[in-house]
Formats: structure tokens, sequence, C-alpha cells
């Protein structure tokens, strides 16, 4: 540990321990706030990795990028340990309440995961390109002086009703509440923790929260389990950073909190055994269809119905998927931006942050996951254009030769063609030609460019659902992905043009690659 920037927390036990007898309410009644057991000046320990973590917390964007190269160049670090160091550093600097840092958090599993399809001179790129945005971050909203996240007393607490508990403490904005409730568990095995949390998860539609708890879980595996509190502490804060914004502007609830437990109990999804059916590409198609023509309830009940009939969730998880990306195909000229916060690509990660949740939860949550999925993409009101490309596109590819379909795509890319690119990538899949060249080319702008801090995951998002969509449409993704991919080249997050992601260029220069 470094002694000089991480001293040993303590922990107040008499504190804790009557928390967790009496209850935090009580506790802080009798005078004795739960906020006492974390309202601290000590830092989180994070043992090996502190001092890694304390270098991105103290250092300027391009100085940190000089000093991991030189790191990596050693071999005193690889790309996942820099990837466990940064999580930690964003959640204690930012504790999921800071817009920049959590979609820095979120990008940092795609960035590692591109990185291994990468040839061995460039695999650092996309980890440098997000942790440079992870530390300018940092740096601008204190540094190491910054620390959202305090030691808290863990442990002793029933995971019995905790969901609801937690997700009632996020209801009344309470955040001291909230965070000594989940962490009165952590001492219960990470799954029934995240069971716990997710109905806190699903008490509002927001594509952030949705992410954020995926890759969060994901992150575990990197981080270590010893940090898996700290890694979905920061899930909970948000959710009640939300409310209390939400509470502060005078909006209603979100109506999933109502519909929600009707559609569980009128379809009995709770005490019925799942289905594992699958009827096929046509009706996988008419759902997604019916998804996305609905609105919110309607899409909802639909889900519900579906699963109490015996299909498989994963099935009604990919056409949810398929309705999300309706949402990149069908936008419209008329709104010349289809990547960043876009309605296609927010709608598209919700529901693969959705998809790879239910695999990891219990009943309770892989229904409710998919019924509020599907309300968050049928929130977003169906364009009326057809799915591009459209016929006027199609004209203006007239071949069918791969390696010039690749460069029509390409050039498009460049030029911001968004139909041109969609079209080149259509004919291209038709054609019945490999997918990976393509994954290479739109690989390279996931990298290179900002997407509003979004390239990087909407990437990963259409990696995983070519993946897993049945071949009948696991084209229509990578056409999406070609769109959006036209849409952000060259543009930075406040859309002006002519720039490439902060960092980027300078990480090519260190590793001495061509940009």
């Amino acid at each position: 540990m470094n002694q000089t920037n991480r001293r040993e927390f303590m922990k107040d036990v008499g504190s804790g321990m009557l928390i967790a007898g009496v209850g935090a309410s009580l506790a802080t009644e009798l005078g004795c706030s739960s906020a006492f057991a974390f309202d601290s000046d000590e830092s989180l320990s994070f043992g090996e990795l502190d001092p890694l973590v304390d270098l991105m917390q103290q250092t300027s964007p391009d100085q940190l990028q000089i000093k991991l190269v030189e790191k990596l160049s050693s071999g005193n670090v690889d790309l996942r340990q820099l990837i466990a160091a940064a999580a930690l550093a964003n959640a204690e600097t930012f504790g999921g309440q800071d817009y920049v840092g959590y979609h820095a958090e979120m990008a940092l599993i795609p960035a590692l995961e591109i990185a291994r399809e990468m040839p061995a001179n460039r695999r650092a790129l996309p980890v440098l390109k997000v942790l440079y945005r992870n530390t300018q971050q940092i740096q601008k909203v204190g540094g190491a002086r910054k620390k959202t996240l305090k030691p808290i007393q863990g442990g002793g607490g029933s995971i019995q009703g905790m969901g609801e508990r937690l997700r009632d403490a996020s209801r009344q904005g309470n955040m001291n509440e909230a965070e000594q409730l989940f962490a009165s568990v952590t001492d219960v095995p990470i799954n029934e923790q995240f069971n716990a949390l997710l109905h806190t998860i699903e008490d509002d539609i927001n594509v952030h929260r949705f992410v954020l708890a995926h890759r969060a879980i994901e992150l575990i595996d990197v981080v270590g389990k010893e940090q898996a509190h700290t890694m979905l502490r920061q899930c909970v804060r948000y959710c009640v950073d939300e409310e209390r914004i939400r509470m502060a502007r005078g909006r209603a609830p979100s109506a999933i909190r109502e519909l929600l437990p009707r559609l569980l109990d009128q379809h009995k999804l709770l005490s019925r055994q799942l289905g594992d059916r699958d009827p096929g590409d046509e009706w996988v198609d008419s759902m997604a269809n019916t998804i996305y023509d609905q609105n919110e309830t309607q899409a909802s009940d639909a889900v519900a119905a579906a699963l109490a009939e015996g299909i498989a969730p994963d099935v009604i998880g990919e056409a949810i998927a398929l309705a999300a990306n309706q949402l990149v195909l069908r936008q419209g000229a008329d709104r010349w931006r289809t990547h960043g916060n876009s309605a296609g690509v927010h709608s598209s990660d919700a529901a693969n942050a959705w998809r790879n949740m239910i695999r990891v939860s219990n009943q309770h949550h892989q229904v409710s996951g998919l019924i509020v999925a599907a309300f968050h993409t049928a929130r977003y009101r169906p364009f009326s254009h057809e799915p591009y490309p459209v016929g006027a596109h199609l004209e203006k590819v007239r071949t069918t030769d791969a390696d010039t379909l690749l460069g029509i795509a390409e050039e498009s890319i460049r030029a911001n063609d968004q139909a041109t690119a969609a079209a080149a990538i259509h004919v291209y899949g038709d054609q019945g030609y490999s997918e990976r060249p393509v994954f290479d080319l739109m690989r390279r702008y996931a990298v290179s460019e900002d997407g509003r801090l979004h390239a990087e995951k909407y990437y990963r998002t259409v990696v995983e659902e070519f993946a897993t969509t049945r071949p009948a449409f696991r084209w229509r993704q990578l056409v999406a992905l070609a769109r959006v991919t036209a849409s952000a080249y060259s543009y930075d997050r406040d859309d002006n043009k002519g720039h490439r992601a902060a960092g980027y260029e300078d990480a090519c220069r260190l590793l001495n690659v061509d940009a």
C-alpha cells in the first residue's frame, strides 16, 4: 500500500455494531448517524492497486499516458491492471455521480475487449484513450482531493427483503440510508447483492442506470471480488442521486413503478417456471416490430405475455434488441446525428445490458429486466422512415466485390455519409462475406473517435448482439454500426467538426503507430 497517500482505514467498530443492531434510521435518531460510518478523510484501500489508483488520480492525462506506456513497455503492468485501477479511481472519485465520469466507467470493459481484438502493437490504444478521458475528468473535478466514496462499515445485515428496502431508501432520496443498507450485506454472496440491487435499477427508466450496473458486475472480474462492493455501490449512489434530481425538478415517478408489479402479478411470472421455447424467426421479427411500434405499456405487456407463454427469455431479449436496432436504422436524415445519446444507440446499449444481466440474475429479475427493457425501447417514439438502406441508398453501390465494398464504406464514413456506409455494408452482408473485416474497419473508428462518449460502448454492443442474434437478422446490427460510425467520424462531444478522440493521437505517437 502507498503509505503516503492511502492511510489504513480503521473501522469504527462501536458505531458499526450499533447501526447493524438497531438499523440506520433508529441509529440516526439516537445520535449515531449512519453517515458517521463513512464520513471520513480516509481513502478506500485497494491493496496492490493503490499506487496505480493514486497515479491516475494525481497525474495530468498527458503525463499519465507517458508513464503508463513506460510501465507497459517495461512489463510492470498489463492492460487488465490498468483497467482495474482506472475503475477503482473512477468509482472513488465520482461514486456514480458525474456524467462524464460514469460514461468513462462504462467504457472500460468495452475498451479492454476491443484491445483483445487488436494487433499487438496497437493493443494499448483503446485502453489509453479511455484512461485519458477518465483521468481528464478526475483532474477537472479536483484530482486526488476529490473522494466521493469514503470507507464505510459493512456486513452484519440480512439479505432478506434488502432489495425492497434499498429501493425504498432510493425513492426517498436518502443517500446515507441507502449506502448503509447496501453496505450491511457486503458479507453475502455477490450474486445476492446484485439481485438485491436490481430492485432499484428496475425502478426507473434510464439507460445509464442499466449500463452502469451491467458494467459494474463485469468489472468485478477485473478488480477482484474484494472490491465488489465498491463497483456496485456507485450504482446505488447513481440511483439515489437521480431520484433526488427527479424530486427537485418536480417530475412524476416513472410509470414502470406501477406497471411492473401489475404485470408480474397478472401473468404470475414469479411463480411459474420459465420456458425455453423458440418460436422461430418470424415470431422474433414480429415481436421486434410490436415493441418498436407500440407504446411502453403495450410493449411491456407483450413481453410479459410472451414470458407467460413459455417463450425463452433470451429469445425475447433478442427481439427487444432488434427493436432497439430499428431506432438506429429508421432515424430519418432530418436528424443528422445517430451517434452518441441518440434514441437508437441508447436503446441498443440498454437492451444489450439487460440481455447480459438476465443471464446472471434470478427469475424475478430475468422477467422484470425484460419488461423494463421493452418499456425503455418503446418509450422512444417510432420513426416513420423506412430502415436504412433504402433503394436510393443502394443505387449508389454498384458492386458486389468485397474489397471495393469495404472501401466504399470507409470512404463514406470519412465523408459522414451514413446512407452509403449503411448501403455498402448491407450489400456486403447480403453477399455472404465474413463479418470480420467489417468489424476490423469499424473498430478502427471506435478507437479513434469520441462518439459523444459512446464509440467503444456501442461497438461492443454490436459485437455482442451480432454474436447472439440469429443469422436472418444479425447483419442489421452491423449495418447500424456502419451508420453510427459515419455519423460520429471527426466530431467531438460538442459536435464540432475536425476532432479525434482526446488523447488518441498522443497515444499513437507514444506507441509509434499510425494514427
